[in-house]
């Protein structure tokens, strides 16, 4: 685990306006300060990523994120029933909010999440600041789920990396907005949504959006979370040069779970994906549309995409 020596040092290089790789209960961020225009767009740069797709800001607790949002009743009681966690808010904007506006691609809300790590948070603690965390990878890449996976991503760029070991749900945070209407769920992720609509109620899908705009919310890009090779969704077999990634009673070359566990096959998505990518193909077994089951199949079908 990462020492206190270390975390104050990369502390210390976020308020500088440096970047540093840490760990998450999810995967690997990169994170910066939020409030630091320059850092900001740093991160963006170093990812590679289109600048219309908004970040997450990390915060240590609920107290610090009203200082940056408005938070209803529905908002409150999910932070208090999922933070620390892999839930994201996207809340409106507070007038006075010290965020880089770059960090919410211009828009007038703000994702922010509470990681459940304790790396993460002695990090944002230590550093004073909220710290937007997007995956420590090249943009449209396999998200890093071990500090070596973010080295590798990040490659000669002048980032420090916070080892925290493997992440323990290897997939990234379910997206949730809450305006003026019913909540809505904008990317699944590694917290069931049926879990959140058992507090607030039913969840709707996320209106169209421009092609060319903003999105409303991270990981929405029609391509996104993909290894360099082809990949093929709902496979029962391997093709002639295709790697087989198996799940449950379809085996492979590497099997998500072969009890059928579908966190354990969160869990180990983007990690397995890593160790096929450079063949001819992966073949992937087919993924039940249920519970996390929904966030592994969103993050395949837009890897599938070419």
């Amino acid at each position: 685990m990462t020492s206190g020596a270390a975390i104050g040092k990369a502390a210390r290089s976020i308020r500088a306006g440096g970047l540093v790789a840490f760990p998450t209960e999810t995967v690997y961020g990169l994170g910066a300060d939020a409030t630091d225009d320059r850092a900001v767009a740093a991160v963006f740069e170093a990812k590679g990523r289109p600048r219309i797709n908004p970040l997450i800001v990390h915060v240590a607790g609920r107290g610090e994120a009203e200082a940056l949002a408005a938070f209803d009743d529905r908002a409150r009681l999910l932070a208090k029933r999922f933070w620390p966690g892999p839930l994201t808010l996207v809340l409106q904007r507070a007038p006075d909010c010290p965020v880089s506006w770059l960090a919410s691609a211009g828009l007038d809300t703000l994702a922010l999440r509470c990681p459940a790590h304790p790396v993460a948070e002695a990090l944002i603690r230590a550093a004073g600041r909220p710290i937007v965390g997007p995956s420590a990878n090249r943009s449209g890449r396999l998200s890093p789920t071990t500090a070596a996976h973010a080295a590798a991503e990040l490659g000669g760029l002048s980032a420090m990396v916070l080892d925290g070991g493997p992440c323990r749900l290897g997939l990234e945070s379910t997206v949730v907005a809450l305006g003026d209407g019913p909540p809505v769920l904008l990317r699944p992720g590694a917290l069931d949504a049926a879990a959140v609509e058992a507090e607030v109620g039913p969840l709707a899908e996320p209106a169209p959006w421009a092609e060319a705009g903003p999105r409303p919310s991270p990981g929405m890009l029609l391509r996104h979370y993909a290894p360099d090779s082809p990949l093929r969704t709902g496979a029962a077999s391997a093709r002639p040069g295709e790697a087989m990634l198996g799940f449950g009673a379809v085996d492979g070359e590497l099997n998500l779970s072969p009890s059928g566990d579908l966190a354990e096959a969160a869990a180990n998505l983007f990690a397995m994906l890593r160790r096929l990518d450079g063949r001819t193909g992966i073949a992937v077994a087919p993924i039940p549309e249920r519970g996390l089951g929904r966030a592994i199949n969103d993050r395949l079908r837009r890897a599938a995409r070419r």
